[in-house]
């Protein structure tokens, strides 16, 4: 399951940095909720730093 979250935090982060997307618009281009999209990118962002 690991593996899966940080695929798809890599994912998200991408295509907001490429398409200088909101968070709403990547939430909607993915068919998640914002706050999943937030919780996600979070997460990574803390495995990154640890």
């Amino acid at each position: 399951m690991k593996g899966l979250v940080e695929e798809r935090a890599s994912m998200l982060g991408e295509y907001i940095i490429e398409s200088k997307a909101t968070v709403r618009r990547a939430a909607q281009k993915f068919g998640i909720s914002k706050s999943t999209v937030h919780i996600v990118v979070i997460k990574r962002n803390v495995f990154c730093y640890l």
